[in-house]
């Protein structure tokens, strides 16, 4: 199979489906701040966004994984049809459909940027990192940055005139972020002098654009240790002249870039800063010592991406096995087992394919329908500040409990479900001949960067359960309970229903028992040993949840349909997803909470010594 041509496919049906029909995309449209919208232009989008992933980025997926990058004279070069790729992105106003009108963009609501994303993304995960890096950080200028920051920065980061990163990890500090070294020197006309080094940037550098804004973590002199101590800084690779335009180098060097397992069409870069003592940076905001508050503006958006980039690859990786189980034909049908003389049948006729190709289906819908309820929440917010406080906090406070949920467990499945796609090709699948290997080795990196997923299961357990006193997670619980409650005896799901209702008492149980274990101090250790399991556990409650609310809404709309009519496949497709899911996974979480209630610490009680005798 060519490099060149594009293995990207997804179901826009499933997308319209979660946006409009599930989750209302149509009547948050049309309104303030969202009133430039309406579904026709939002559903436009979505397919002119199809056509473009399709067209431009699937063809330099394969190509772009083989090529990688390599270092010329100091820069990165980016493979081979990346910058026509990036002018042709910025031209067409993909990347600027969810920023605000105030910086040039769209004003669009969170949740169609979020299916322009996933498209992007599946199409081309490698490359989506690089415009993918400079939107969150401009984000966080448009946020934190002072009135002439945002005048000089924002809006060229924005439409692709230059690139950007954030700068966190070190050497020595890996995710202790708080150990960091790089320094920052005040000099008399208010700026400063940068110096340190920085690993594992990605988009680091490039030649997609001439200049690439950093943002990054240095400490003052004299400042605290730890994150406190720590300030964020505007740090040009190119120092800008008076005209905006890119003018000398400012002392901003490449070490090296990482070879990798996937992601290879991204640069992931080693920077050292100030090597020769002339890297000046500029404060972010003007204000010291709240570098870590300002990035976690931008870590935050970053983790909810990371959660598109595991259902997007995971998605790609089911349409592609799916169509090769449709063609492939090996073996005779299961019926015939025994006859070796029986006509050989497509593979998506065995039942164990049949059953990993519904485990995928299902968990893909269900995360796309959790990262879609997230964005619904932002989105929400927005419209309700300043005219009904007490909902708008109810709004934020949901995208602070999901968000932990999004990256860590849309990340962990994008994984285990990529390779499971791998499975259904056999042998096949582990060749470069078929894409799903190239899905496998990306995906991997989602669990570890933007914060490994252990410490989005702390963040969880040690700040989210707690925060506003428990009300944000207790208003999950509600949420979850009021759809047990109105469909406790539905006709069709109500026995699925029932286990969704007996994993929330099964996560509930266990969130109690976190709680008495932070407040006795011989039992705090159990915290990070059951942190991840607890994580775990309240995803495939939310997961549950969407996928049980989807077919509800599905069978009411399935009503009165022929079995001609286009969507009766589909919807009867969101109800099995739902029946797989509640049958197959939601029992894990009783299972779970069982297991998290034995308190088991073997793992602190084993000595070193006896993890090996060697």
């Amino acid at each position: 199979m060519s490099a060149g041509i594009n293995n990207y496919k997804t179901d826009l049906r499933e997308i319209f489906f979660t946006l409009f029909e599930q989750f209302g995309l149509g009547q948050l449209v049309g309104q303030a701040p969202f009133d430039a919208w309406g579904p026709d232009e939002a559903k436009a989008v979505l397919q002119e966004t199809y056509r473009f992933s399709k067209d431009v980025l699937g063809p330099l997926n394969a190509s772009g994984d083989r090529e990688g990058c390599r270092v010329e004279n100091g820069t990165v070069i980016a493979p081979s049809g990346f910058k026509d790729a990036w002018k042709k992105l910025y031209e067409q106003g993909f990347k600027t459909v969810g920023v605000s009108q105030e910086h040039g963009g769209q004003g669009a609501p969170m949740m169609l940027q979020m299916a322009v994303e996933e498209m992007l993304c599946g199409a081309n995960a490698a490359f989506n990192m690089y415009p993918g890096l400079a939107y969150g950080a401009a984000e966080l200028l448009a946020e934190c940055g002072t009135s002439e920051q945002k005048h000089h920065y924002v809006e060229r980061m924005l439409n692709g005139t230059w690139g950007g990163t954030m700068c966190l990890t070190e050497p020595q500090a890996g995710s202790d972020v708080g150990a960091a070294k790089t320094t920052a020197r005040r000099n008399p006309d208010g700026t400063y002098n940068i110096r340190g080094t920085k690993i594992f940037i990605s988009a680091g550098d490039h030649d997609l654009t001439d200049n690439i804004i950093h943002l990054v973590l240095a400490r003052v002199d004299g400042a605290a240790v730890g994150t406190k101590g720590l300030s964020l800084f505007i740090v040009p690779k190119m120092r800008i002249n008076a005209d905006g335009s890119a003018g000398a180098s400012n002392d901003v060097t490449l070490g090296s870039i990482e070879h990798k397992m996937g992601i290879n069409g991204s640069s992931t870069c080693v920077l050292n800063f100030g090597e020769n003592d002339a890297c000046v940076g500029d404060l972010v905001g003007g204000v010291e010592h709240v570098g870590m508050s300002q990035m976690f503006r931008m870590m935050n958006g970053a983790r909810i991406a990371v959660g598109i980039q595991g259902v997007a690859l995971a998605s790609a990786a089911y349409f592609n096995a799916l169509d090769y189980a449709k063609d492939r034909k090996q073996g005779g049908s299961f019926t015939k087992w025994k006859d070796p003389a029986s006509p050989r049948v497509p593979i998506i006729e065995h039942p164990d394919v049949r059953r990993m190709l519904l485990e995928i289906k299902a968990h893909v819908e269900g995360i796309r329908a959790l990262i879609f309820k997230l964005a619904m929440h932002t989105d929400k917010a927005r419209q309700l500040a300043g005219k009904d406080d007490d909902k708008a906090a109810y709004h934020r406070g949901q995208v602070e409990v999901l968000t932990p949920l999004v990256k860590a467990y849309g990340s962990d499945q994008a994984f285990r479900l990529c390779a499971q796609a791998i499975q259904i090709y056999g042998g096949a699948g582990f060749c470069q001949d078929y894409p799903v290997e190239q899905y496998c080795r990306d995906s991997k990196i989602f669990s570890i960067y933007e914060g490994t997923n252990h410490i989005q299961a702390m963040d969880l357990v040690g700040r989210k359960l707690g925060q506003a006193g428990g009300a944000n997670f207790q208003q999950f619980m509600g949420d979850v309970g009021g759809f047990i409650e109105a469909n406790r005896d539905h006709k069709t799901f109500g026995t699925e229903v029932k286990a969704l209702a007996a994993a929330q008492e099964g996560l509930m149980a266990s969130a109690m028992a976190v709680l008495g274990w932070s407040q006795d101090p011989g039992k705090t250790q159990l915290i990070p040993l059951s942190a991840n399991r607890f994580l775990n556990m309240m995803s495939e409650v939310a997961v549950g949840w969407m996928l049980l609310d989807a077919a509800v809404l599905a069978e009411k709309s399935m009503a009165g349909l022929s079995d001609s009519h286009p969507d009766k496949a589909f919807y009867e497709g969101k109800k099995w997803s739902a029946l797989w899911y509640a049958r197959n996974v939601l029992p894990n979480v009783e299972h779970a909470a069982r297991l998290m209630a034995l308190e088991d610490a073997s793992p602190m009680d084993i000595g070193d010594a006896a993890f090996s005798a060697v």
